[in-house]
C-alpha cells in the first residue's frame, strides 16, 4: 500500500472513528466470557447428571470441548483487542464470580425438555 494511502488512512478522524466503533467495549466481550463460562459450568452438571446415557453424555463432552475452545478465544481476542492484563483480569474475575445459582434444580436436562425434539 503506498505511503500517501497509509499516512491519510491514520491521520483520518472518521477512520479512526469507524475503527474505533467496530471493536467491542471491553465490558461486552467480559459479559461474553461470563456467559461462556456459565454455559461451561453449566454443560458439566448436565454432563455429570447424565447417568447410563452414554450417547447423550458423549454429546454433552462433545459440546464441552466446543464451548471451551471458544472460552479461550474469547480470552486470546479479549487480549489482542485490549492487552493482555486486562484479559487475565476478565478471566479471573469471570472464573471467580460466575457460577450457577444455589439450587438450581439440574434435574430436567436438556434432552429430557425437548422430549427427543429437535
Amino acid at each position: 500500500m503506498p505511503t500517501h494511502l497509509l499516512e491519510a488512512i491514520s491521520i483520518d478522524p472518521g477512520f479512526q472513528h469507524t475503527h474505533e466503533k467496530l471493536e467491542k467495549p471491553l465490558e461486552v466481550c467480559i459479559e461474553e466470557l461470563a456467559t461462556l463460562r456459565f454455559t461451561i459450568i453449566l454443560t458439566v452438571k448436565w454432563e455429570a447428571s447424565a447417568g447410563d446415557d452414554t450417547e447423550y453424555r458423549d454429546n454433552l463432552r462433545v459440546d464441552l470441548v466446543s464451548l471451551r475452545r471458544e472460552y479461550s478465544r474469547k480470552i486470546d481476542e479479549i487480549a489482542m483487542t485490549f492487552s493482555v492484563q486486562q484479559a487475565m483480569d476478565a478471566k479471573e474475575e469471570v472464573e471467580r464470580t460466575v457460577a450457577l445459582p444455589l439450587g438450581i434444580d439440574l434435574s430436567n436436562t436438556p434432552a429430557e425438555d425437548d422430549d427427543g425434539r429437535e
